[in-house]
């Protein structure tokens, strides 16, 4: 027997009423955005911002916008997201407010857009929905990290498609919907991909439309099987592609083991467990947790899933009126965190198995859920119950609104935000690398030292780590101990192109350069980088092999052209190699980016001279001495080209 069809209010239209109440709901949710995420606004780049923006190459031309449609190894393959970051740049360059308040305006539009879908739903207190998920706490790391963009971004074009579904799904069966069935599809479809093509982790989509079939019907009919089938083959995909750019990076050790199907069976359910205490009670917030123990497997730590199969199965006893609701909401929630437990192997946890961010999209779960539980308790309530239930939602969204304003104002800068996390966790290498790092930016050189180190001593297996500590030793100038720190992060993770690469760096700051061009040549292998191919280029040139720094140097060129050090290293090799006419060239480009130079003044004339153009010469190095008087060899440079002139007449 089929299950009878469950009533949602939503599928027959209301009459049009006064404007002004959703208005008002609308400014009140706008309001609540701002006010949680504020302090926010003015935030500096954080974590990994300064790579997904502030110095992605990417993001400065046409050809960056390119090269993100044709898919470069980078962590992941988000065309849509990178390409909103790009129209960012050209708009607002390195300014951080634009970002930030895109991040704000997109979180907004996905609370708005919730309220929305819920009331599509047949929830009275869709707004509430709205609300609560936009002032929720577990949303702050999402919106106030700028690298977050993904989140915020991917949440509308999810929701605006599953809307797109409830309006096809009730113009198909015969509700008066607006239009035909095959525009809301159409727009369905169009949505969901530009979801999957901003963030990978709506690839859940389609078993979230069949569990809708099933909310509203108490089945999945074939017509729904058929109607999801595009939505399911859009995601595997998108899934394949995502473990073939993930697989990638674990190739490369960026990720902590997570031992067998056991143990990622018990760190999944530990995972689950954290996610929905954390959307109920969402406090002890960090950018990074502790990693718990899972391997090897222990009984205790599979009681989790215990307790979802006791309440999994209070819901289905409960009555059809509440069960399927319940499941959406839950389910929801449950299957939209699959894909991030740890079932398949990713590079994300490398520091943590579970992140505040990684629940952005089941939270709308959550506060779907709640609004409706809110809607039932609101209409079975009478006087005083109904008052105390309504000053608890008060005090709930206005404690949540404040935990999250005072969460936000930690994302300020690196410093406050590590702090502030080294503080509640301490003895964690992470987090002490972290603040390390912030230290670092800060040029507060000697404390990233301590801190680097004290993540080094309770992580020793770290290559990362190690890595990082090269690199602030190489900063301080400590070359012997950096040469150290980078040969330890190679012994632990031997494919690692920027440790052979800094390496390179500090051999030839030693005036070890067969060894440096060795690290070069390796990091080129792994990671063929613009800025490889310049480091390599700088220690040829420096070993007196100017014609093969000629073509590292060419190769770096198409990313690097607007460095100015480029083209004057190229105008060098050139001269060295007696390629006079290439030499004029590069040193002209490198004038109009830095006429006050000294150097390349000189050297012009050095390959002015070199090929005959003799009063072209001098001029060069008059101008060189006029900017540098003290310049070495530029007196001798002038007495001998002036010995060559032709005598005036």
């Amino acid at each position: 027997m089929i299950p009878a069809p469950l009533d949602l209010p939503s599928s027959r239209p209301a009459a049009p009423g006064p404007a002004w109440p959703r208005l008002l709901q609308a400014a009140v949710i706008v309001f609540a955005g701002w006010f949680c995420f504020s302090p926010a606004l003015h935030g500096a780049w954080l974590w990994d911002d300064a790579l997904e923006v502030a110095r992605n190459a990417n993001l400065r031309g046409l050809a960056g916008l390119e090269r993100i449609w044709l898919g470069t190894m980078n962590l992941d393959y988000l065309p849509v997201k990178s390409t909103v970051q790009w129209l960012g740049w050209q708009v607002w360059g390195a300014h951080v407010f634009g970002y930030h308040a895109l991040n704000l305006a997109l979180h907004v539009a996905g609370a708005l857009l919730l309220w929305r879908l819920l009331r599509r739903l047949g929830v009275r207190l869709a707004w509430l929905g709205g609300l609560l998920f936009v002032v929720h706490p577990l949303t702050v790391e999402s919106v106030a990290w700028i690298s977050e963009l993904k989140n915020t971004l991917s949440l509308p074009f999810l929701l605006l498609a599953m809307i797109a579904w409830v309006d096809y799904d009730e113009a198909r069966t015969g509700a008066p919907a607006g239009s035909a069935p095959a525009g809301h599809y159409r727009r369905c479809l169009l949505w969901f991909v530009l979801a999957l093509l901003s963030k990978s982790s709506g690839v859940m989509l389609p078993v979230v439309l069949l569990l809708y079939a099933w909310t509203k019907r108490g089945t999945v009919t074939p017509a729904d099987a058929e109607a999801a089938a595009p939505f399911f083959l859009l995601s595997a995909a998108r899934g394949l592609v995502t473990i073939l750019f993930q697989q990638h990076w674990l190739s490369h050790g960026s990720t902590a083991a997570q031992g067998g199907l056991l143990s990622r069976i018990e760190a999944a359910g530990l995972a689950l467990e954290f996610y929905f205490a954390k959307a109920v009670w969402p406090a002890g917030l960090l950018p990074i947790y502790p990693r718990w123990p899972v391997d090897p497997p222990t009984l205790g730590r599979f009681l989790p899933w215990l307790g979802f199969a006791i309440v999994l199965a209070g819901v289905w006893l409960a009555p059809d009126r509440w069960r399927r609701p319940l499941f959406l909401g839950l389910g929801f929630f449950a299957i939209n965190l699959l894909p991030i437990l740890g079932f398949v192997p990713l590079a994300y946890p490398q520091d943590s198995w579970v992140s505040d961010h990684l629940a952005y999209l089941s939270l709308v779960g959550a506060a779907g859920l709640a609004a409706g539980a809110l809607d039932r308790g609101f209409a079975a309530a009478r006087g005083a119950r109904r008052a105390a239930l309504a000053a608890g939602v008060f005090l709930a969204v206005t404690a949540c609104a404040a935990a999250s304003r005072h969460y936000a104002a930690q994302f300020i800068n690196e410093d406050a935000l590590w702090t502030y996390t080294a503080q509640r966790e301490p003895g964690s290498a992470p987090v002490e690398r972290n603040l390390g790092v912030a230290l670092q930016h800060s040029g507060r050189l000697p404390e990233a030292i301590a801190a680097f180190t004290e993540a080094a001593q309770i992580d020793p297996e770290s290559a990362l780590i190690q890595y990082d500590l090269g690199n602030a030793l190489l900063q301080a100038n400590r070359m012997p101990e950096a040469i150290a720190r980078y040969r330890n992060a190679l012994w632990l993770q031997p494919e690692y192109p920027e440790a052979h690469d800094n390496l390179g760096i500090a051999l030839q700051a030693r005036g070890q350069l067969p060894e440096a061009i060795a690290q070069f040549e390796i990091a080129l292998q792994e990671a063929p980088r613009a800025d490889i191919h310049y480091n390599l280029g700088c220690a040829l040139l420096r070993a007196g092999r100017a014609r093969e720094a000629v073509a590292q140097y060419l190769a770096a060129r198409p990313q690097m052209g607007g460095n100015p050090q480029l083209h004057y290293n190229l105008g060098l090799a050139y001269l060295q190699s007696a390629q006079y006419p290439e030499a004029i060239a590069e040193y002209a480009v490198t004038l109009r980016m830095m006429p006050a130079s000294a150097e390349a003044h000189n050297n012009l004339g050095n390959a002015l001279l070199q090929s005959g153009q003799v009063t072209e010469a001098i001029i060069q190095y008059e101008e060189a001495l006029r900017l540098n008087p003290q310049l070495a060899g530029a007196q001798r440079d002038l007495q001998l080209a002036l010995r060559r002139a032709p005598p005036r007449r």
